[in-house]
């Protein structure tokens, strides 16, 4: 079955010359403001002090099954549910980037401890109420994210407070499917299917109708909605993540466990024809990325990155936009276009005419050293510190976000 109209991907690729590149990087190293010197540390290194910024110095942790995550992220009791998703994340790729390169000083599997201790300590914390004392609303004991997992916003009440985000939730199922792999524990993809079973009737209106369509926020205990309209990427994330949980879980031996739930994001894409790609930098990352688990084998998914490229090389080009003063840009929005052009490039087997590296190549020189300097207060907000810092990490080095890095991937069900 198609859904989005013929668009082959291959021919919205954008062929960067080397005049081009070398323009961006210019622009973006001189533009508005005169920048400090590039760090010369590798990015991996970078990547680990990024890191450390959030989570602290991790070779001083001489105990980390007990490491409790300082409370740095940004949100309520110092937890928010999208810096912690990437946080784990980015912990499994520095376990598999320090093994690989040889330079694992510590030589022991801390980082994917830390990864476990990030997870416990975000389900201990965003998934009970704000005063800490109860559960949320449907979980137990034996079933801890039964009640779904709050957002992590400082203020409670409001469109702009705490609740759930059906994107937010997407994301931590992927991180603890990334823990299920990387670790080889399949007791994570569990939790993320009971989250994903948890949630997902809560995000949809006229669940079983020929059109279904679904809810952008929900309350903390998924009672009622808080903002009713529909996320532009919201169908897409849970077709593609649903996939990979159900994909993991039936290698595990667990069967085919949420059938009915990626249906329904099925006909809700079906409903909504050709996606719309947006042109804001984050929303246009994220949905490349989502696109890359796919791109190779289903057309729906190529169709997509090749919109995803049309829209990059409007953005850069056309628009001129690492022209713009970066006062008025937000990095951590740059950063995810950043992860999902290096995620769909690896992803194509003819590297030499899909190479947008240089795009996120320019990014990363804009904002470089300003990161190094741990991000001045006139630049970025303190309250988007936490995530800037975390996804500079992934647009470094975007790792287990990728497909295949953390070893062969199960195979979906095709989408028929």
């Amino acid at each position: 079955m198609q859904l989005f109209n013929p668009h082959i991907a291959k021919q919205a690729i954008i062929h960067p010359s080397t005049y081009t590149y070398a323009r961006l990087v210019s622009k973006a190293q001189t533009s508005t403001m005169a920048l400090p010197t590039c760090s010369p540390s590798p990015r991996l290194d970078r990547f680990g002090q990024a890191m450390e910024s959030l989570y602290g110095n991790f070779s001083s942790i001489d105990d980390p099954p007990n490491w409790i995550p300082p409370p740095r992220s940004g949100g309520h009791r110092g937890r928010y549910l999208w810096t912690d998703a990437f946080g784990v994340v980015n912990f499994l790729t520095m376990h598999s980037e320090y093994r690989r390169t040889g330079n694992d000083t510590i030589g022991d599997d801390r980082y994917l401890i830390l990864a476990g201790r990030l997870i416990e300590t975000v389900h201990d914390i965003l998934g009970r109420t704000r005063d800490g004392h109860s559960r949320l609303r449907g979980a137990t004991d034996a079933n801890p994210l039964s009640g779904g997992l709050r957002i992590g916003k400082t203020d409670a009440h409001g469109t702009d407070g705490d609740g759930q985000y059906h994107h937010y939730l997407t994301v931590w199922m992927f991180a603890l499917n990334r823990m299920a792999k990387a670790s080889g524990d399949v007791k994570y993809n569990r939790q993320a299917v009971e989250l994903a079973k948890a949630i997902h009737p809560r995000f949809f209106v006229d669940r079983a109708a020929a059109r279904p369509r679904m809810i952008w926020k929900m309350s903390m205990d998924l009672s009622e909605p808080m903002v009713k309209s529909e996320g532009n990427l919201d169908p897409i994330d849970g077709f593609v993540v649903f996939r990979l949980l159900q994909a993991t879980a039936m290698e595990a031996g667990d069967g085919a466990v949420l059938t009915e739930e990626i249906d329904d994001y099925r006909r809700t894409m079906e409903r909504k024809g050709e996606h719309f790609v947006s042109s804001d930098p984050l929303d246009l990352g994220m949905t490349l990325w989502t696109a890359h688990w796919f791109s190779g084998r289903e057309r729906w998914a190529a169709d997509l990155a090749g919109k995803c490229f049309e829209q990059i090389y409007n953005l850069f080009e056309i628009n001129q936009y690492l022209e713009r003063n970066i006062r008025f840009r937000l990095a951590f929005r740059e950063f995810g276009t950043c992860m999902g052009i290096q995620c769909q490039s690896e992803m194509n087997a003819e590297k030499e005419s899909v190479d947008l590296k240089c795009y996120s190549d320019a990014i990363i020189a804009a904002w470089d050293p300003y990161m190094q300097l741990s991000i001045s207060d006139d630049l970025t907000p303190v309250d988007l510190r936490p995530i800037t810092r975390v996804m500079y990490a992934s647009a470094l080095i975007p790792g287990a976000f990728q497909a295949g890095f953390l070893g062969r991937e199960p195979i979906a069900t095709p989408w028929e």
